[in-house]
């Protein structure tokens, strides 16, 4: 499963790599996967939180403009373990990576039949 989320812009061309960001989400057998290019952004400048239990939040907010704040939400499927995720900037790219919980698997019995 790839799902594409492009914001819309907003603000001066300062916060433009953030506000301009697309963000792709990618599911695979073991985490959901987002991912954003955001050149010359700093990783002081970039939020990750998990509001509500569910609600993945990431933000932008340059320094010198903090009236001028861009975030992103991602509403999370039951299966994401939001108490571990993990994020990473490295060469402009913001990975955030939301591990999956395990399926529970049906517990069968089996039943012996008499006669």
């Amino acid at each position: 499963m790839f799902r594409s989320i492009v914001p819309s812009a907003s603000g001066d061309s300062e916060t433009a790599a953030f506000a301009n960001a697309r963000i792709d989400w990618k599911e695979t057998p073991e985490a959901h996967v987002f991912k954003a290019d955001l050149p010359g952004v700093k990783k002081e400048e970039v939020k990750v939180e998990v509001e509500d239990g569910n609600v993945l939040v990431i933000s932008g907010q340059r320094s010198r403009e903090k009236e001028d704040k861009n975030d992103k939400r991602f509403a999370l499927p039951e299966n994401a373990k939001t108490e571990e995720v993990k994020a990473g900037l490295e060469n402009g790219v913001l990975t955030v990576t939301v591990p999956k919980a395990e399926e529970k698997k049906p517990e069968v019995k089996a039943i012996e039949i008499s006669g």
